[in-house]
């Protein structure tokens, strides 16, 4: 069986890389009265404490239902504890928010999980936690963040690479290889601990039922639970020893309840690190451990076999080396068809890793609202409900799925923006898998009874821009293509839960009723003067370009989506009609807000935010950023035939043309056929596309080395000032981090690249490319003298973004800066980060480390156009 069938079959996906990265710290784990979540759970802690909702560990994987994990523990032999979770700081702990001190790479993965691949680099010192610490506290949001890196821990080339493969031979027989290196020129003392334990479902006063792993003899542990097929884990040396424990929390080092347990979670740590008497001599519990104490020699590699299975093979290791050569090839032979149009080796790396990251970065999330906000009933909460706290309005909401996650360590939660774009790239290697994704934020436990799509853990009711309703379509066309059938009940369910979700944002951010839209944050940061969120002491508002933006671009998105389902099912055709005219009247309303100037600034050739007062006045912020930008991506392309196939809505674009000129006339005249009898809509006209694409190819506002930048680089000497209510409001271009700490210190918006609008920005030119071709050229870059179209521009622009992660002629990959460590060393040079945002001048990486959720866009914009 290839891997390409292997992916379609559910029964393969029972296990996976489910195991989040980080758990502590986390929304679903607070259980304070005050709601402060990174100091309820703190890394430290979670050595000892029992988590409620799901499990975190290294180079984890679980069943999707995560009853029993498996995962790697080690120690180096001066660590103060085992490392047993990647360590990192909290928001408040971190100069630039939360983030993580470790350096690991994800390789290779596959679909079905039948094959992957990751690499641990584990220093042979002692790990610098304390000075991880004390140094980022230390640093103000002026300064970079003291990385892992940056303390020395790897001079020398003092650190193990820990090789972490996995390979199925069957849905649950799953092989578990470590390959250890010690890149030192001395000798060193390593332990692994392939660690086995149950999510606690017993201690909460639900159930009682409590599954038991113990061992009987050497090298095997068996594995007793009423609901599982995996029956044992089994080391390949016989006389590999156990260790067991209870996951259940220590309450003498943790404000808990005593368990009935004697042996906590904590246990195999105390035992191994300090020697204590804290692990069960009988050789059962619901946490357990192979212990591999070995000492490696400089520059010697190492490695140690493991197999959880559901069988009890007479010679378990006999066919491991097979089984494992077999699934890689079967991994190569996957990615090679995939990427068989494609020349350069680099560029296949890049993306195959990209691929792997996303693959990754799967997890396990279970956060029941109603019984977290009311507590278990045997550790019941103290909220305080006349005050604020979390999620109240969600009680409705009941998540336990296996999720695709921003980053299962710093974004260990949904986005629900941020998985539209994951989903895109994932339906280049499984269709099926994106579009279960989609479907699900829009079932009845995710989606709210008023039709608003949950935001993120930290708070669902937050406002993410509308990009569900494109995310679905794109993908059903990128499945279609690669499946060769059109997957019309999926495009129809989401369509139905789309509707309400659009109506949720008539009825709720168009203030006034005017079809101009709000929305406040909109995953923007503090891309503006001031959080746009918040409530004006004045009785000022604000409309946001990029608010109203959106919502044109998700009326045009609901639109095509009615028209393609109008195919196969008429009805559908007035919905394209209804969604047709919301889109003009929301191109109208970016005109003139009611009698007054629009959004639209036609001396600076460029769209901004509006203030208004309570008296009906107006003030245009003048600040040019990606909100400006967006209302390019309010536009579609319709082919002549498939009008002609909806006699209707091409009556109804008739008459509007006819009766309502002006109107008609504030968009694109899609009247008018492009080449190869194409119609174009768009918010923008050709005038005023070319006026902002004047801004956005500019080298000295937005066109930056590796792509489009979130700020004009105008306001790096001369940043922008606002005076509201004699308070003073300051916007700075800063490249890279930036020194606001509003949005809870993490904010990054005032200048970096930023891939989601990146990848817009790019699809939206091909689109216009389409319609346009040679009659629409612009010069690029501006001042360059240089005459381009649509289609190079947005080549270009994608090559600017994947130079990120190129060696450049100096040999450097710009993610890593100028670290030679990184760029040069042979065990470093070839493996990819994908970074949150990136630095807008020279492009190094900066935010959260593993980001190959939106960042691994980049694998779809690696791909040749014929998808």
């Amino acid at each position: 069986m290839s891997e390409k069938q292997r992916s379609t079959i559910e029964e393969w996906k029972q296990w996976g890389p489910y195991v989040s990265n980080r758990q502590w710290g986390t929304v679903r784990e607070d259980y304070s009265t005050h709601g402060d979540a990174w100091g309820h759970t703190t890394y430290r802690q979670a050595l000892s404490r029992t988590y409620r909702w799901s499990e975190d560990g290294i180079a984890g994987i679980c069943d999707k239902k995560q009853r029993l994990c498996l995962s790697l523990a080690l120690w180096n032999k001066k660590d103060p504890f085992l490392k047993e979770r990647f360590f990192g700081l909290s928001n408040y702990e971190g100069n630039h928010g939360e983030d993580i001190k470790e350096i690991f790479y994800y390789l290779d993965n596959t679909p079905s999980h039948a094959y992957m691949k990751m690499v641990y680099k584990y220093p042979i010192e002692q790990f610098p936690y304390e000075a991880l610490l004390q140094e980022n506290s230390r640093r103000d949001k002026t300064q970079r963040e003291f990385e892992l890196i940056d303390t020395g821990i790897f001079s020398a080339n003092r650190y193990f690479d820990v090789f972490i493969e996995y390979a199925k031979e069957g849905p649950e027989d799953i092989l578990m290889r470590l390959t250890v290196v010690n890149r030192s020129m001395e000798p060193a003392p390593l332990v692994l601990l392939p660690t086995l334990w149950y999510r606690n479902n017993w201690s909460w006063g639900y159930g009682t039922y409590r599954p038991l792993l113990k061992s009987q003899v050497p090298g095997q542990i068996e594995i007793l639970h009423e609901d599982l097929g995996v029956k044992m884990l089994y080391a390949k040396d016989p006389s590999t020893s156990a260790l067991f424990c209870d996951n259940e929390t220590n309450p003498h080092r943790c404000d808990t309840p005593s368990t009935s347990s004697t042996f906590y979670k904590d246990g195999i740590n105390d035992h191994i690190v300090d020697g204590l008497d804290t692990v069960n001599p009988l050789k059962q519990g619901t946490k357990a451990c192979f212990v591999v104490d070995t000492m490696l020699l400089g520059g010697e590699s190492k490695t140690f076999d493991f197999r959880l299975s559901n069988s009890s093979p007479e010679a378990p290791f006999a066919d491991f080396d097979s089984i494992m050569q077999r699934r890689k090839q079967e991994a190569d032979a996957f990615y090679d068809e995939l990427q068989k149009d494609m020349a350069c080796q680099e560029e296949k790396n890049v993306q195959r890793q990209a691929f792997a990251g996303l693959l990754w970065n799967k997890q396990f999330y279970h956060y029941n609202v109603s019984k977290w906000l009311k507590g278990d009933p045997n550790f019941p909460v103290q909220r305080n409900f006349s005050g604020h706290v979390r999620n109240r309005e969600w009680a409705h909401m009941h998540n336990k799925d296996v999720i695709s996650m921003p980053d299962k360590w710093e974004y260990p939660w949904f986005a629900t923006w941020d998985l539209a774009f994951h989903c895109v790239p994932l339906a280049l290697i499984d269709g099926g898998f994106a579009k279960n994704q989609l479907r699900l934020l829009t079932r009845e436990w995710y989606l709210h009874p008023n039709g608003q799509l949950p935001a993120y853990e930290w708070d669902f009711s937050d406002v993410n821009p509308p990009v569900h309703a494109w995310a679905c379509f794109r993908v059903f066309k990128i499945d279609e293509k690669n499946s060769g059938k059109a997957d019309v009940p999926f495009l129809e369910s989401v369509f139905q839960k789309l509707l309400l979700n659009f109506t949720w944002w008539v009825n709720r951010k168009d203030r006034k009723g005017n079809n101009i839209f709000g929305g406040g944050f909109l995953g923007l940061d503090n891309i503006g003067a001031f959080d746009r969120n918040m409530r004006f002491p004045g009785g000022q508002y604000l409309e946001q370009a990029d608010g109203t933006s959106w919502m044109a671009m998700f009326a045009l998105n609901m639109m095509r989506i009615a028209m393609e389902l109008a195919r196969y099912n008429p009805v559908y055709e007035e919905m394209a009609i209804k969604f047709f005219e919301h889109y003009l009247y929301i191109a109208q309303a970016m005109e003139t807000i009611g009698d007054k100037d629009g959004l639209w600034n036609e001396k600076d050739g460029f769209f901004y935010d509006v203030l208004q007062n309570k008296e009906g006045g107006s003030v245009n912020l003048k600040l040019r950023s990606i909100v400006g930008l967006i209302p390019m991506f309010a536009v579609e392309v319709i082919d002549h035939q498939t009008l002609e196939h909806l006699p209707a809505f091409k009556q109804r674009m008739e008459w509007i043309l006819k009766h309502k000129p002006d109107l008609a006339n504030l968009v694109s005249h899609w009247e008018v056929e492009g080449k190869g009898r194409k119609h174009l809509m768009s918010i923008l006209r050709k005038t005023r596309l070319k006026r902002i694409l004047e801004r956005m190819l500019d080298e000295k506002e937005f066109l930056s080395p590796y792509g489009i930048r979130s700020l004009s680089k105008v306001y790096e000497d001369e940043p922008f000032e606002f005076t509201l209510d004699k308070e003073r409001f300051r916007v700075q271009y800063l490249p890279a981090e930036s020194d606001s700490r509003m949005f809870g210190g993490n904010s990054n918006w005032r200048g970096p690249i930023w891939f989601p609008i990146n990848f817009l920005i790019v699809e939206s030119l091909q689109r216009f490319h389409f319609y346009y071709d040679e009659s629409m050229q612009v010069e690029f870059p501006v001042g360059s003298g240089q005459i381009r179209n649509l289609d190079f521009v947005s080549r270009d622009l994608s090559q600017r973004l994947l130079s990120l992660f190129l060696p450049g002629q100096d040999g450097k990959r710009p993610f890593n800066g100028d670290e030679d460590l990184l760029n040069f060393d042979t065990h470093f040079k070839d493996y990819i980060m994908f970074y949150e945002y990136f630095h807008a001048d020279n492009g190094r990486g900066v935010g959260a480390s593993h980001q190959s959720g939106w960042t691994a866009t980049i694998a779809k914009l690696i791909q040749p156009r014929s998808i």
